[in-house]
């Protein structure tokens, strides 16, 4: 009996010190995690990102611009136009003037205007301070526009848009400008256009390039043209090979004219009417000298306002005893009455008088002087609407 009672208190000792062990481990276990909370707190930090809070009406909208890509194939190098500009955006301005504050920030990825109206829709600016990396704008400063979907009439319109886009350089005191060649096409699955790599972000980034000034301040902005389909026009078409294109015209008594001028009969070539104009004693600075002679549209031809007439044609002086003809050949534009008076082309001194007196040179036979026209080539122009 006594043996099992010292059994019974010696089982009950070696218990109780288990337990005062098993205390003094876990004491120190808790005192050990505990001792360093700001290591185990900087821990948790560098894991945790601030994210905005969820808007569960939201949750079942669509993105407002759903565009990655500024086109469904890359803009064209050879399409892309850009240049310096003296004048300033049309549509919309946009000025920054803490500028860096976005560039450093690893969490802003754009910046997008209040919407502005522009050739009868609202349209917003879209800037990506490091590039828009979904478009292969990463290491540039992209720019873009998007159309405000509730403005287009219909779910399936199209609206065509010229864009251009401006950068102020101080520098310079002009804007970096850059477009394309093509329009751009907008509708409810395309909402948002533009260039991915406008200018790199370390050119624009350095103030000895102009477009970062006074600290940190920038300048963009855009034009927003809705090109229209032209309502009136022309069509210009030149007729050549005319049947009967020469016209010979018999001046007698030549030796007995006294006039300053003659006309020919009216005759038609190219459905056009037209006069030879001789001044048998020379004109201007050629009076008494030589020959003037000229091929003139008919005073009666009627031309609508601004029309001119282009006309290709050979003016010869006919020689009798079948030696060589003297000939020019006329080049030039008919006037109509908004363009001026040039109705007549021709030359001043065409043939000395010396050759037409001497019989010998068989320009004048009996007293007859025999002139010509060849009309090869007249234009002619139609309007629309007529």
């Amino acid at each position: 009996m006594v043996s099992q009672n010292k059994n019974t208190i010696s089982g009950v000792y070696l218990l109780f010190c288990l337990l005062i062990t098993s205390a003094y481990a876990s004491s120190s276990f808790i005192q050990q995690f505990t001792d360093r909370p700001n290591a185990n707190l900087q821990l948790k930090t560098e894991k945790n990102i601030a994210e905005p809070m969820p808007n569960l009406e939201e949750e079942h909208n669509l993105h407002k611009h759903q565009e990655i890509t500024s086109r469904d194939s890359k803009v064209s190098v050879s399409s892309t136009v850009n240049g310096l500009r003296d004048v300033p955006p049309s549509s919309y301005s946009l000025k920054m003037e803490s500028f860096n504050k976005l560039l450093n920030s690893p969490y802003t990825e754009k910046y997008e205007s209040r919407p502005f109206p522009a050739a009868g829709y609202n349209w917003t600016l879209v800037v990506y301070p490091n590039g828009n990396k979904k478009d292969s704008g990463s290491g540039y400063l992209s720019l873009y526009v998007a159309i405000d979907n509730s403005t287009l009439v219909a779910a399936h319109q199209d609206v065509f848009v010229d864009l251009r886009f401006y950068i102020f350089n101080k520098i310079e005191r002009k804007f970096f400008t850059i477009q394309d060649t093509n329009v751009w096409r907008y509708n409810v699955f395309k909402t948002m256009w533009g260039f991915p790599q406008v200018l790199p972000v370390a050119t624009f980034k350095d103030p000895k390039n102009g477009y970062l000034y006074d600290g940190d301040h920038c300048e963009f902005g855009v034009d927003v043209t809705i090109p229209t389909v032209f309502q009136k026009s022309e069509l210009f078409s030149v007729a050549e090979n005319f049947y009967n294109a020469k016209y010979t015209w018999r001046i007698q008594g030549f030796s007995t004219l006294l006039k300053d001028k003659y006309l020919s009969d009216v005759f038609t070539i190219g459905g056009r009417s037209w006069n030879i104009q001789v001044h048998p004693n020379g004109a201007g600075t050629a009076e008494g000298k030589a020959l003037s002679m000229y091929l003139v549209l008919n005073a009666n031809e009627i031309f609508r306002p601004y029309e001119k007439i282009y006309v290709q044609a050979k003016l010869r002086v006919l020689n009798q005893r079948q030696l060589n003809n003297v000939e020019w050949k006329i080049d030039h534009w008919y006037n109509g009455p908004g363009y001026g008076a040039a109705s007549g082309w021709g030359f001043s001194e065409f043939i000395p008088l010396s050759d037409l007196k001497d019989s010998s040179k068989g320009f004048v036979v009996n007293d007859v002087l025999m002139v010509q026209v060849e009309i090869e080539l007249i234009s002619s122009t139609k309007y629309f609407p007529s």
